[in-house]
């Protein structure tokens, strides 16, 4: 019989962390439910005592999303641990997650506390937090730059206040597997009540290793893991949930006797998701579901291919939810023919919403010949990013060339008046930019721009992500053409449109 090790999913918090990766309330609930589909065990969707935002996006995804444990995170005081119960207790199943450090470097120059004074405080915060719900899981920050006899006696002492999960996070990425697999196994066999909680495992990726060292953690008695899509959070990122989840399969021979229950169906989708929404490309080298995960480029590759899947490949593109074949449409393919590709990929939508993105595949449809899934993703996801707009685009005009002076016209349209303004720049989108700023008031710095094709071929569709800040707030933009300055400047005006909402609202996050 297997042992299931739970997967714990920090995107939404630690995930968040990554610079500029920020999304509103809609966006985070999209993501939640992805990760519900994809039967992730717990959720971790925020950290409530942060912002007023915050607390309402992790207040509505424990509401809305049914399934996971839902969780958020708290220090060690009773103002965060209030903030978090106030936040998930509506949740099916909720859970407290309070975390203080642990090594000897942050007790003393970050926390300026002795051993003795701050394993007490870890006691009391457990405690505490028992009073609103029996699932508490406790972490000690930086544990692996800490004194394993002081980590068997926190461990000991927050299982005895009430931990069901205690978390023993790598959290500046410093492990190396076999040490990592030493200390779990050091704290399973030397702990006397561990059998009374879950031990947990929450990896950094600052020197390549969150993936093995989590794995080598599983191996030696951790049954919850914790983990990220894409692999993305804080400096280097964490470890990425589709590698360990697609590793514990394909090499089932070695992880015999464990198992979990994440639909791998649901990958793809939901990497895809969290990349556009957050403005992070995947790389194509990024392992399991990067562009190139399954493609050949070697003469010796491709023959052993065609003539044996497994000479060359050990996923099948399959087990992920990717599909190596592919149904394209047309103009001419009907509303049906678009309403059944939108269903075979998950994406449901009312009769209104249909009539809007249909009319957005039509004008896609008439600039290429053929429209694609990745196409349809694309347009999906600048759906899900949409905000009721101030200002939208009306028409766009670019002049460049090596021995001319870039410049721009730009026609937005606000309520119902139609504002034109010109205006010159270092490039033609620089120059329309520009003209954007006069029209709008604003002169945001753009601090990040990410241009990719979402298919092949000239004519594909470009998806811009571009990441702006201003006053202190940072946005991420996106829009899409199959002209790049178009989708520039639509990103540009999504950005632009998310500050005056975060403006007019007077709170929360962009």
């Amino acid at each position: 019989m297997t042992e299931k090790v739970m997967i714990f999913d920090s995107t939404l918090r630690d995930g968040e962390q990554t610079p500029g990766a920020r999304l509103n309330l809609e966006e985070k609930l999209k993501i939640a439910k992805q990760l519900a589909k994809l039967n992730v065990d717990i959720i971790e969707c925020g950290f409530p005592i942060s912002s007023p935002g915050e607390f309402k996006a992790v207040q509505t995804i424990a509401r809305e999303v049914k399934g996971p444990i839902i969780t958020a995170l708290a220090r060690a005081v009773a103002a965060d641990i209030d903030a978090v119960w106030d936040s998930i207790k509506e949740a099916e199943r909720p859970r407290i997650h309070t975390f203080l450090s642990s090594s000897p470097i942050h007790m003393e120059h970050q926390l300026r506390k002795d051993p003795e004074t701050v394993l007490q405080m870890g006691v009391e915060a457990v405690k505490y937090a028992k009073k609103y719900t029996t699932d508490v899981q406790y972490s000690l920050m930086d544990a692996t730059r800490s004194e394993i006899d002081y980590i068997c006696r926190v461990v000991e002492s927050v299982i005895h206040a009430g931990a069901t999960v205690v978390n023993i996070p790598d959290t500046v990425g410093y492990a190396v597997p076999e040490q990592f697999g030493e200390m779990i196994k050091n704290i399973m066999n030397r702990v006397p009540n561990i059998d009374k909680a879950t031990i947990s495992v929450h990896c950094h990726n600052d020197l390549g290793l969150a993936v093995v060292n989590s794995l080598a953690a599983i191996q030696n008695g951790a049954r919850q893991v914790e983990c990220n899509i894409n692999g993305i959070g804080e400096r280097a990122g964490n470890a990425a949930l589709e590698e360990i989840v697609v590793a514990m399969l394909i090499r089932k021979d070695f992880y015999h006797n464990l198992h979990h229950d994440v639909n791998t169906q649901e990958i793809y989708k939901s990497s895809r998701l969290v990349s556009s929404l957050m403005g992070i490309p995947i790389p194509v080298n990024k392992a399991v579901i990067g562009m190139n995960a399954f493609t050949h480029s070697s003469g010796i590759h491709q023959d052993g291919i065609l003539k044996n899947m497994q000479t060359y490949e050990i996923i099948n593109a399959e087990l992920i939810g990717g599909k190596a074949g592919q149904m394209s449409l047309t103009a001419r393919s009907g509303r049906h023919a678009v309403r059944h590709q939108l269903n075979s990929l998950d994406f449901s939508m009312n009769d209104v919403e249909f009539e809007e993105f249909f009319s957005r595949f039509l004008e896609l449809a008439d600039k290429k010949k053929e429209v694609f899934r990745e196409d349809l993703e694309a347009l999906m996801a600048e759906n899900i990013t949409h905000t009721d707009p101030t200002y939208t685009l009306e028409y766009l005009q670019t002049v460049s060339g090596s021995k001319s002076i870039p410049a721009a016209v730009v026609k937005l349209k606000k309520d119902d008046e139609i504002i034109i303004q010109t205006d010159t720049g270092a490039g033609p989108i620089d120059a329309a930019y520009n003209a954007i700023d006069k029209i709008t008031g604003f002169q945001p710095r753009l601090e990040n721009y990410n241009l990719r094709g979402v298919t092949e071929g000239r004519d594909a569709l470009g998806e811009v992500s571009i990441m702006i800040e201003y006053l202190d707030k940072t946005i991420v933009g996106r829009g899409t053409s199959t002209d790049i300055i178009e989708a520039s400047v639509k990103a540009y005006l999504n950005g632009i449109n998310k500050l005056l909402t975060l403006r007019n609202n007077g709170t929360g996050k962009a």
